[in-house]
């Protein structure tokens, strides 16, 4: 018997020694996992980008089952998810996992880009790596739209109708734009096909190439602590950082027991309220998209609702140019103007713990007013509500727009040369 058990050891050995020589496992391994070091003090913000994974494999095997019994023409898309709801063996739950993973999917998404915010994740030497999760960000973006439209229900199309015309607010270029993008001159079968084909194929392998460059560029760089403090400073005499934990065993131990707690999580809001009040699938998208039959009001799904409601903000036209245009301009630069912090943001330190009040208050005062923003584009527009959201407008723009006054003047703290572990 100890024979036997001395035997298995080494025949993984040398296992592994072939493998080695032909592929570098051992090593992908140890830059990756055993040898690569996180913050000791990490706190569950860390556990955002593991979370993410998770539901990305989540929304890639669900969608893979659903393809199977999903038809993606105007005749059968809805009709086909009715049969995927009450005739497939388990559809309902596919269904409802595909759904609520589309929101978990960008609930974890803006807590893990609230910590780069928190923490400096974007500061130098980690540009690279902030740049890149933006463009992620932007094609999990694509492709929640992209799938929206799929069920074909009313809300859905005309969900997809308001946005896609949007592009035809622009001079000149935009009513061929339009035509392009949807395929036809209506929004019809041929535009759910391409869609289903974006969402499907297209936007998947370019989700999945991202969030492996995202990993490569996160293990060369490290992560952040959340004292800003540089968990390589200080080594002992084998190399390994002092405040920092090796990947493996000992986060991915942690990760796990945030993976139990998220599924229980999660699993009750597949299982007991998957339409969560009409936020997640919303009560329009259960009947058939109808062109001739408008939804009372008509409105994205919750993720979209922040940057649709800047859009209604702007009411007034400039330079000869309809307001549309301008809000579509505002609403792609709401978008796209975080992948400049690492440009506008001139504290001499990182973390949110070391910056001044200024920093502070205008952190706040951004969350409060996305946290408003997205409200606000769930209900309909009033002179009421389009004054305040034009007032959350300015405030969002402001937190970018200021930063490289209100970082520069305001007085920090030193920061300190080890982490601190509560």
């Amino acid at each position: 018997m100890p024979q036997a058990q001395g035997r298995i050891p080494r025949m993984l050995g040398g296992f592994m020694e072939w493998v080695d020589a032909r592929f570098p496992a051992t090593e992908t391994f140890q830059y990756h996992a055993s040898e690569y070091y996180a913050p000791k003090n990490h706190n569950f913000l860390y556990l955002m980008g593991w979370l993410a994974t998770i539901v990305l494999v989540n929304q890639l095997l669900t969608g893979i089952w659903l393809t199977m019994s999903y038809i993606p023409s105007s005749d059968g898309a809805f009709a086909s998810v009715e049969y995927i709801m009450r005739d497939v063996e388990y559809g309902w739950l596919l269904r409802y996992l595909h759904s609520t993973g589309a929101s978990a999917f960008f609930i974890i998404v803006y807590l893990h880009m609230f910590r780069g915010l928190l923490y400096g994740s974007y500061r130098k030497p980690r540009e690279l790596l902030w740049l890149i999760g933006m463009v992620i960000y932007l094609a999990l973006m694509a492709e929640g739209f992209f799938g929206y439209l799929l069920p074909w229900g009313n809300m859905s199309y005309w969900g997809a109708q308001v946005i896609v015309s949007l592009v035809g607010a622009i001079p000149y270029a935009g009513p061929g734009l339009m035509e392009w993008l949807r395929g036809d001159f209506l929004m019809s079968g041929i535009t759910l096909t391409r869609f289903f084909a974006l969402h499907v194929v297209a936007l998947p392998l370019v989700l999945v190439m991202l969030v492996f460059v995202h990993f490569v560029a996160l293990h060369h760089v490290g992560s952040t602590a959340p004292d800003g403090v540089d968990i390589k400073k200080f080594k002992d005499q084998k190399g390994k950082p002092l405040d920092g934990v090796a990947f493996w065993p000992y986060t991915v131990t942690h990760d796990i027991h945030a993976t139990v707690v998220f599924l229980f999580l999660f699993c009750a809001v597949v299982f007991f309220a998957p339409e969560m009040g009409g936020y997640f699938l919303e009560k329009p998208n259960f009947e058939m998209a109808n062109p001739l039959k408008t939804p009372d009001h008509i409105a994205p799904v919750w993720y979209y609702t922040p940057f649709y409601a800047m859009l209604r903000a702007v009411t007034y036209p400039l330079f000869g140019v309809p307001a549309k245009f301008w809000g579509f301009v505002v609403m792609v630069a709401a978008i796209a103007i975080p992948a400049m912090l690492p440009w506008l943001d001139r504290s001499p330190v990182a973390s949110m713990r070391s910056k001044g009040m200024l920093s502070k208050a205008m952190l706040a005062i951004f969350i409060v007013s996305f946290l408003i923003l997205g409200y606000l584009g769930t209900v309909a527009p009033s002179a009421a509500t389009t004054a305040l959201a034009q007032v959350c407008t300015v405030l969002y723009f402001a937190y970018f727009l200021l930063m490289p006054w209100y970082t520069r003047v305001e007085k920090t703290k030193p920061v300190p040369d080890r982490v601190t572990v509560p």
